[in-house]
């Protein structure tokens, strides 16, 4: 007896199924011709069954689109062997079908937002099936798992078409394809929705967005609302502490109030523009806070407890990565003078200290555009943050090549508009640069600056010359291996690019896998489409994002069947900046070639 959407229920003894190839299904390695003729939701069952049994590169001719009464269906990309990556498939649902009003989709703010609730939807309707679709962690991202364009919605999914061995089992595939995935489709009509739930999500995601743009008119780099729940439940963890979480509660002297679309006037800390110490005892909150403004660049989903915390989008965290490779960049601000005779402001090395690593990561980040740098104490080189007094006594200072990050500050902001916010639990120095002290105590923020003032002594700012920009050679962005494109990640720790393993585990602000491949997929992008040419740096990632426009994350992802997820252009530049072929044509300064 057929079904709504051209399946049968299952019956013994069917007739026999046609196999292909020899012993041990070795003809499966054949190609497949595209079947031909019908190609609608009762064929596909049909075929599908037809297949049981034979060898599995018979999946293959399944190659193409297949209609079904309320979606199109398209195979893409077939996996070769059940050992292979997923298949891939993607599904366009016409507007009429899902029904989606105007206001969950006409603004682009959120039309990502509906994106993201739709995918998370069909997330839980394939609880347990074979289907997979990317539905992210906490932040609410631009993913091309689900898209929304003129009221459709458009899927892409992965499939571990299943088999026995190397023998194809139909029956499976049938359930998946022809029942699982319509009853998903299903699911997804606005009809079929909680619509209250679906708008307060978008409502959510737009208030956040409307706080973010309003940080820059009220001189603030971030804003962390009352009532926000900022540490997680563990170390591998980044859902919300239950229970004995402490809500956050802003000091009455740093209170702002900010009028939203949906949630109307809200207070919270403002941090305002400058240099902002976060002080404490350990344990008591300081990194936890500073965590939640690395993600604060983020949207995040309804009841993540971060919803309303929120920086500026340039923020960017900075740390020492001892071993990283530096290519041609200016870090004389920081070092000069080295005793190997060195060139700090052309410096290149394949293996960076940990100061000469963070003064590289300093300078790439401003050359990327950052004006909000984010820093703790934890996870620096310290003879690069600090060197205090009984220290310069000690070694002076033509025999020191580093100046101090604590002296160069100040200059960072009054010259070229740098603000700072950093956890600092171990040295004073800081109180005679900050413009605002925030101290954590039982996770509770107090306003001590007018304290730190008075134990603050004089200090005398060094000189902060902007690190030069660079032009990159594009042939040295190379995706490709053996002749093919080759982009891959390896949990959060590697970006398999081309050749070359590019080690990301200290871009901090890279939240969800997907995003690694879009920083792969915006690399060779760069590359290919000639945007790094006669450019600089900073350009390029200009003329990349303007070229994404509307289109967003799918422009990225051309001839890339996987999942994948829009990165930021400081990520984008901080991993092409640790590609291990990378050469530099040349330095440029105020538009002079040096």
């Amino acid at each position: 007896m057929p079904g709504r959407y051209g399946g049968q229920q299952r019956r013994q003894g069917g007739g026999r199924p046609e196999r292909g190839g020899g012993p041990g299904g070795g003809g499966g390695r054949r190609e497949q011709p595209e079947i031909s003729g019908r190609r609608d939701d009762a064929r596909l069952a049909e075929e599908l069954r037809r297949m049981d049994g034979s060898s599995y590169g018979r999946y293959k001719s399944l190659t193409g689109d297949w209609t079904f009464p309320d979606f199109t269906l398209t195979v893409e990309r077939v996996q070769s062997d059940p050992f292979a990556p997923p298949s891939r498939v993607a599904v366009r649902i016409p507007a009429d079908v899902v029904e989606l009003p105007d206001d969950a989709w006409h603004a682009p703010v959120r039309r990502r937002a509906t994106a993201d609730y739709l995918v998370r939807r069909a997330y839980r309707e394939l609880k347990g099936a074979r289907l997979r679709i990317d539905a992210g962690g906490q932040e609410v991202l631009d993913r091309a798992a689900c898209q929304i364009r003129d009221g459709e919605v458009h899927l892409r999914l992965g499939i571990e078409m299943p088999g026995h061995g190397r023998r194809i089992d139909g029956r499976t595939a049938e359930s998946e394809l022809c029942e699982r995935l319509p009853a998903m489709v299903d699911a997804l009509r606005w009809p079929e929705l909680d619509a209250a739930e679906a708008t307060a999500f978008a409502d959510t995601v737009e208030d956040t967005c409307a706080l973010r743009d309003q940080l820059e008119g009220m001189e603030l780099v971030a804003f962390v609302a009352d009532g926000a729940v900022l540490p997680r439940r563990s170390g591998v963890s980044d859902l919300p502490m239950q229970g004995s979480a402490v809500p956050f509660r802003s000091p009455e002297s740093l209170r702002v109030s900010v009028d939203l679309p949906h949630a109307g006037t809200v207070t919270g800390l403002g941090i305002a523009e400058g240099i902002t110490l976060i002080v404490g005892g350990g344990f008591h909150g300081k990194s936890t806070l500073l965590h939640a403004l690395e993600r604060g660049v983020y949207d995040h989903v309804p009841g993540d407890g971060r919803e309303l915390v929120v920086s500026r989008p340039d923020a960017v965290k900075i740390r020492a990565e001892e071993g990283r490779q530096v290519a041609r960049t200016d870090i004389s601000a920081f070092v000069r003078n080295l005793p190997t005779g060195a060139e700090t402001a052309d410096f290149s090395t394949e293996n960076a200290s940990g100061s000469t690593s963070q003064a590289a990561n300093i300078a790439e980040a401003l050359e990327a555009g950052s004006h909000t740098l984010l820093i703790d104490e934890d996870t620096t080189a310290t003879n690069l943050m600090i060197r205090d007094a009984r220290m310069q006594r000690l070694v002076h200072g033509d025999r020191e090549p580093l100046t101090p990050f604590v002296d160069l500050v100040r200059p960072l902001r009054r010259d070229h508009g740098i603000s700072t916010v950093l956890v600092m639990g171990g040295s004073g120095d800081y109180f005679d640069v900050a413009d605002q002290v925030i101290m954590l105590d039982g996770y509770r923020p107090y306003d001590v600056t007018d304290r730190a003032r008075e134990l603050a002594s004089e200090r005398t700012d060094a000189e902060f010359t902007a690190p030069a920009d660079r032009v990159i050679d594009a042939r040295s962005v190379d995706a490709t291996a053996r002749g093919k494109s080759r982009l891959k990640r390896r949990d959060m720790d590697v970006l398999t690019f081309g050749e070359n393993d590019i080690d990301v585990r200290s871009l901090t602000q890279l939240v969800d896998p997907g995003q690694i491949i879009g920083v792969g997929l915006a690399m060779r992008r760069l590359a290919e489409d000639g945007l790094l040419s006669r450019r600089t740096l900073a350009e390029a990632l200009d003329a990349l994002e303007e070229r994404l426009g509307e289109d967003g994350v799918t422009a990225l992802g051309r001839g890339y069947a996987g999942d994948y997820v829009l990165p930021r252009r400081y990520e984008i530049a901080a991993a092409l900046n640790r590609l291990r072929s990378l050469r530099v044509q040349g330095l440029t300064r105020t538009g002079e070639a040096e």
